[in-house]
């Protein structure tokens, strides 16, 4: 039914430009050099998206044009479908009095370009006019669930990046009869950057080192050193994730009083993983090591294959020797014990907490 929505929003605001004339022309600017994100800024938070002029170079080109001449200032998302799809880019949303034209701008600037073949959760791209495949310009849309309904009839040219907690916001925006937005959601500025380098990456097992991590639970801050020396691909993972915010709006999951706390699996989070994310979260050669499991030790969970580590994780409460040589542990608690206690007293049913607690995010720092 959500599907079926979006497709009846996009087709009913682009039958409105088919009285629009005006032929689309190929923009001057051409993407090049290093890849490219636009970084959002809207009334409702921030978020990103990874430019991909590969898929769409024109239209690339002509929304970094807007973006660099401040086009998309003040403008707003005038349609959105919860948790399915928000639209925007209009330059006639800029003005409130104008409601009842919105959706009819900024079209036909950009000659056709390739048609994505699927339009999946997070993709950017350009509305267009049904029959026109020169329609496209300044208006975008964003899915925030996969669209096989979609599938090869728009060009998609982005694809977000970070913030979709912000899209999903954005997507709760009340709307009337005729799915217009009927509250304002603005934005105050689109920048164009160069990607951001994937942290921890190429960083030498020395260079890691010079890190630790500190999970912000609910029971208080949970220090962490790792053992780069005896789990260097293992530790380098770990950081990827965290600085990706994979365990952000997590939760510790299993609580086994004189045993483990664990946290780190992927159905505890809130909200679910961007593409990025996803691609980060993968299956992990062992590490084990000679490491001896006692109180305090951080070590990767898994299932039954030694290879199905991915990204949960435990600290150990007290000596549990036949976790050693089967698990990679990869680092210790130096601060916030307390705080490891508080987990492991909290009532449950079990190994599972009866109140959910908490890991807010991991945050790594460099070493004082």
């Amino acid at each position: 039914m959500r599907r079926a929505i979006v497709v009846a929003m996009l087709v009913c605001v682009a039958r409105a430009f088919q009285a629009r004339v005006g032929g689309a022309e190929s923009p001057a600017l051409q993407p090049s050099g290093p890849p490219k994100q636009a970084v959002i800024e809207t009334t409702a938070g921030t978020f990103v998206i990874d430019l991909t002029p590969e898929t769409a170079p024109n239209q690339t080109a002509y929304f970094m044009k807007l973006a660099a001449g401040g086009a998309y200032d003040g403008t707003t998302f005038h349609r959105a479908v919860k948790y399915g799809m928000v639209q925007g880019g209009d330059p006639l949303t800029k003005d409130p009095a104008r409601r009842a034209v919105y959706g009819t701008g900024g079209q036909n600037a950009v000659k056709a370009e390739a048609r994505a073949p699927k339009l999946t959760r997070g993709s950017v791209a350009a509305v267009l006019v049904p029959g026109k495949p020169d329609s496209a310009g300044a208006q975008f849309f964003i899915v925030l669930a996969d669209q096989p309904s979609l599938d090869n009839q728009y060009t998609v040219f982005g694809q977000v990046a970070d913030g979709f907690d912000v899209l999903q916001k954005i997507s709760e925006t009340p709307v009337d009869d005729k799915g217009l937005a009927t509250e304002r959601v603005e934005i105050h500025h689109v920048a164009i950057r160069e990607t951001p380098a994937e942290p921890f990456v190429t960083e030498s097992a020395a260079e890691l080192g010079a890190y630790r991590a500190v999970l912000d639970s609910s029971a208080g801050p949970i220090t962490i050193e790792f053992f780069v020396d005896k789990a260097p691909n293992t530790v380098r993972q770990f950081m990827r994730l965290a600085a990706a915010g994979v365990y952000s709006g997590m939760a510790f999951h299993r609580v086994a009083p004189g045993f483990v706390i664990q946290t780190g699996a992927l159905s505890s989070r809130t909200a679910p993983l961007t593409a990025k994310q996803q691609a980060l979260a993968h299956n992990l050669p062992p590490e084990f090591n000679d490491t001896q499991h006692v109180r305090g030790i951080v070590s990767m969970a898994r299932g039954d294959a030694p290879d199905s580590a991915t990204t949960s994780f435990f600290i150990v409460l007290a000596p549990s020797a036949p976790l050693d040589g089967v698990y990679t542990a990869f680092g210790k608690v130096i601060d916030g014990m307390a705080a490891v206690a508080t987990i492991q007293s909290a009532p449950r049913t079990g190994e599972a907490p009866n109140t959910r607690i908490d890991l807010k995010t991991v945050r790594i720092e460099k070493r004082p």
